[in-house]
């Protein structure tokens, strides 16, 4: 096996772990909720909070990630990671709470620019979409093991899954720390630093309007993704078993597709073209969610929804990281950082709209979503040839 394929492969299994983690609460949430008196609203600012965390270290992560090195950065991002699930497992009151997602924020702005550029690193562009959709369908495994491994260890207490999340971020710090090693490719970007301009290539031609439909994207999704949970919770009295089933059945799907459909998808009709297909069925269907009625049917129209998504996120990485150059790190840090402004607003939204009614976050986010079809049809339309992905 190539030295590159075992470095994706730990790379990838890394991925899988800390996303685990995160999959592992998403059951236990409702009864949290319940537990300590939170409000839909509450909800919506705990998981704009994290976003907000990320959002603000986002930009400065990017440059580290092309000057501290793309190890380091995910061995510290690890490691905090851990620390803010310990802290999340023994909170009471929502002041630690916070602060532990305040942390879950930063390690997130760490891992993801810093394993986006490694992987640009030691791929070609040739073989990168495929990796990148490997990459995502490392995050979607996670989430879809996570729920059901969350849900059976809620039988032992409510706070269990988030120690065994801090658990599992730990082992894969010192997995990284000793097995990793910084790709040749991080060398160049460190030679070429010092002649790289700063914030101001975010408005570039090439990377604005990409970084616009990532944050529609975001704040959309953000609104039916944080409230899903407490949706089915409050609309059919799902039990946590119920929504781990749907969300790991969404998750398989959805992995599935990243595998075996991304790769062949990009380079047929390309990544602008794949968003812009995946953003319509979305937008439709995130608005039929509220008509639906039944176990499978609200099963199956997540599973189509959870697809959209999962093809939609690689296919804006896979093209940012084909224009980025070496300014890969930068370029993640960005992507990084527009995705966090709409998950801080889609939240905070949907949480409010949630207590007012429970089908109006779907609204709201079909409505956004629908936004980013519109904007990405006008990006299509000015550059109809498709050249190189570009």
């Amino acid at each position: 096996m190539k030295k590159e394929s075992i470095t994706l492969i730990l790379l990838l299994s890394n991925l899988l772990i800390a996303f685990l983690g995160i999959g592992l609460v998403i059951p236990v949430m409702p009864t949290l909720m319940n537990e300590l008196h939170i409000s839909g609203t509450g909800v919506g600012y705990m998981v704009a909070i994290f976003a907000m965390a990320q959002l603000l270290v986002s930009p400065f992560s990017g440059r580290w990630v092309d000057t501290v090195g793309r190890k380091k950065m995910i061995v510290i991002g690890l490691v905090i990671f851990s620390a803010s699930e310990f802290l999340f497992g023994i909170g009471q009151t929502l002041p630690v709470l916070f602060i532990s997602r305040i942390l879950g924020g930063v390690s997130a702005a760490f891992i993801m620019p810093a394993v986006t550029a490694f992987i640009a690193d030691i791929t070609t562009m040739e073989t990168r979409s495929k990796a990148l959709g490997f990459m995502s369908a490392a995050i979607s495994t996670g989430f879809i093991i996570g729920p059901g491994i969350g849900g059976f260890l809620a039988g032992f207490g409510t706070r269990v899954p988030f120690f065994f999340a801090g658990g599992l971020a730990l082992f894969a710090a010192v997995f990284s720390l000793i097995m990793l090693r910084e790709p040749a490719r991080y060398q160049e970007a460190v030679a070429e630093d010092e002649s790289k301009p700063g914030l101001k290539r975010i408005f570039a031609r090439q990377y604005f309007i990409v970084f616009v439909i990532i944050f529609i994207l975001s704040f959309g999704l953000a609104s039916f993704e944080s409230i899903f949970s407490l949706f089915v919770d409050h609309k059919f009295g799902f039990t946590p078993t119920d929504i781990a089933i749907i969300i790991t059945g969404s998750g398989i799907v959805g992995a599935l597709a990243q595998v075996l459909l991304f790769d062949k998808l990009s380079r047929m009709i390309g990544e602008k073209r794949l968003i812009f297909f995946c953003l319509v069925f979305s937008a439709l269907l995130v608005f039929l969610a509220t008509f639906v009625r039944g176990y499978f049917m609200v099963l199956l129209v997540t599973i189509i929804i959870f697809v959209g998504f999962d093809l939609i996120r690689p296919a804006a990485t896979s093209y940012l990281s084909k224009i980025a150059g070496n300014e890969q790190g930068f370029v993640g840090g960005m992507n990084s950082m527009f995705t966090s402004i709409g998950n801080v607003f889609g939240p905070i939204i949907g949480g409010a709209l949630f207590d007012v009614n429970v089908d109006y976050p779907f609204y709201f986010g079909a409505f956004v979503l629908f936004l980013g079809v519109v904007l990405n049809y006008l990006w299509i339309k000015r550059t109809p040839a498709f050249k190189a992905n570009v």
